[in-house]
């Protein structure tokens, strides 16, 4: 058959398939559902890609359904639900780092679940000075000292995060366990990947850790004109005392 009559043939059955109602649901759903997956190539950002995957998995069950195909069907209810949660978990997520930034203790305690929990025994130390700052802290129980700064740390803080963003990436402070402590960290391989599925909560991260800076930079000025000269000259060796 030439390749012109072939054409012609599907065309007519294209036609008479879509004379029916049931066969017009099932080619609008297929041609939705792989639009969605052809924009979501194009997409950088995890939730809207995500909700993009959602509105692809309708479509393709309800294909199913009415083709039929059991495979299609089977194949995208399983994967419509791991969507949704993936993009219930990260719109929560932007909301606690939101409303961290009124508690910014509260950061640590949805940050677990990305966590990593180690003991450290009495004199431990956690990092020295100098040291590449390839991981935030929370310091979960116990009390750690910072005795480059003349700081010390109780259960409940997070510390390391202004050496973790600063441009050298490094720390300004040693930090040592006086009792045994229970400390949790993320690494920057999860930090970044929490980054990019949803960059609001990096924005929302920045936003917190300038706030606490900037609360340090004013504390230091309040105490008199020596501390507000360290403020002006040493923000981030000022910021660190608070979180090294």
């Amino acid at each position: 058959m030439p390749f012109t009559d072939y054409l012609a043939v599907q065309a007519n059955l294209l036609l008479a398939a879509a004379m029916q109602p049931q066969q017009m649901l099932a080619l609008v759903s297929a041609a939705v559902a792989g639009m969605l997956v052809i924009v979501s190539a194009f997409v950088r950002t995890m939730i809207p890609l995500r909700w993009l995957a959602v509105g692809s998995n309708v479509g393709f069950i309800v294909y199913g359904l009415v083709s039929p195909s059991l495979l299609m069907v089977v194949l995208h209810t399983v994967l419509l639900p791991a969507n949704l949660w993936r993009v219930r978990q990260m719109v929560q997520l932007t909301r606690r780092v939101s409303s961290s930034a009124v508690d910014p203790q509260q950061m640590a305690l949805w940050l677990r679940p990305y966590m990593r929990s180690r003991e450290y025994r009495a004199g431990s130390r956690i990092f020295k000075r100098g040291a590449v700052a390839d991981r935030l802290y929370f310091l979960a129980a116990g009390q750690i000292e910072l005795p480059d700064v003349g700081r010390r740390l109780e259960a409940g803080q997070i510390f390391g995060e202004i050496a973790f963003f600063a441009p050298d990436r490094r720390r300004s402070s040693s930090a040592r366990c006086l009792t045994k402590c229970t400390v949790l960290s993320i690494d920057e391989a999860t930090f970044k990947q929490l980054v990019y599925q949803n960059p609001d909560f990096g924005l929302e991260v920045v936003r917190l850790i300038a706030g606490r800076l900037s609360r340090d930079v004013q504390r230091l000025r309040r105490n008199g004109p020596g501390a507000a000269a360290a403020a002006d000259g040493g923000v981030d060796r000022a910021a660190d005392g608070a979180s090294t």
